[in-house]
């Protein structure tokens, strides 16, 4: 949290090397988050770079409430709805699924195995609405406080423990309870 103030600090004063040090420190969690609220998968590295972009031209007047990684955890997540939305207007949800590679050599039944799993979790998680899979997906994969995912979402810290209990609950549904976060 200290090294995040030293950054911003640093990037409001037109330091492009404290940006570059936010974007590699939070790059992979926000590829996460873009990868599961987005329909589309190509569109990941998309959303963080329109985020970073978009960060980027706030220097020297960024003021940052709460910690670095929810800001841009919530960021992320707007520009991915904003992203579903564009593409459900235009019909062209179309996904690509076929990157999933096994590690080692455990072989085709494996690799079926997981791209079955990772499918049935990827269905499961798309079933959801959209406020129940981004609070999902920001407590379990940022790893973000229901305080603070609350305070970002401008919502009680009630309403976001129930859309995360409510979407725990569809997604052990869904998987005949198999999924435990």
């Amino acid at each position: 949290m200290l090294e995040d103030r030293i950054l911003v600090w640093r990037f409001n004063r037109g330091d492009a090397a404290a940006l570059c040090r936010i974007y590699e420190k939070y790059r992979d969690r926000l590829l996460q988050v873009a990868a599961a609220l987005l329909n589309d998968r190509s569109g990941v590295e998309d959303v963080l770079h329109d985020v970073f972009v978009e960060f980027a031209q706030t220097t020297g007047q960024f003021r940052l409430r709460g910690s670095l990684q929810g800001y841009l955890s919530i960021c992320v997540a707007n520009r991915a709805r904003d992203r579903n939305r564009t593409l459900q207007r235009r019909s062209a949800r179309s996904r690509n699924d076929a990157g999933i590679q096994p590690a080692g050599d455990d072989g085709p039944e494996q690799a079926a195995m997981v791209r079955e799993s990772t499918a049935r979790l990827d269905a499961a998680l798309d079933s959801l609405p959209q406020e129940q899979r981004e609070i999902l997906v920001l407590h379990l994969q940022s790893k973000l406080p229901f305080r603070e995912i609350a305070g970002l979402r401008e919502i009680s810290i009630n309403t976001a423990m129930s859309r995360y209990r409510y979407a725990l609950d569809k997604m052990r549904s869904a998987l005949n309870g198999e999924f435990e976060p």
